[in-house]
């Protein structure tokens, strides 16, 4: 099951790209910068919160807001598209929980099968060397 954030709680800013692109790239808005507001998100629970707090990194501010940069497209639509795309991901990453180890000691049975088999090899290896010339 995916989590899937609203749209209204995706606030979008438009701005004119940098680098290459001629004329385009000097007269149309297209880089995209969205902003989520992990911290209060009501369509949230509380471990993917942390999870995706956590996940975001750098891209996290000091008011628990995720800013999400696209600039990778030449238009503003697939631009928007890709930082949808690029905040889903990280709440599906964040909405898996961890599985964590439980400890457990080996058998008895184990213990004999490794030992055996370390000293079976050790023989092999012994048996490696020069032969004997004192016979």
């Amino acid at each position: 099951m995916s989590l899937v954030i609203p749209e209204d709680e995706l606030e979008f800013r438009f701005y004119r790209a940098g680098g290459p692109g001629g004329q385009n790239v000097n007269k149309v808005s297209t880089s995209v910068q969205m902003r989520f507001d992990a911290r209060n998100s009501p369509s949230l629970t509380e471990p993917v919160r942390a999870r995706l707090m956590k996940l975001a990194g750098s891209r996290l501010t000091l008011d628990g807001v995720i800013l999400i940069t696209a600039v990778r497209f030449r238009s503003q639509e697939r631009n928007r598209a890709d930082a949808i795309a690029r905040l889903q991901a990280m709440v599906d990453a964040a909405s898996v929980a961890p599985v964590y180890r439980v400890p457990t000691r080996p058998t008895r049975a184990s213990k004999e099968r490794r030992l055996v088999g370390k000293a079976k090899r050790s023989g092999i290896k012994s048996a490696r060397g020069r032969p004997d010339t004192s016979d």
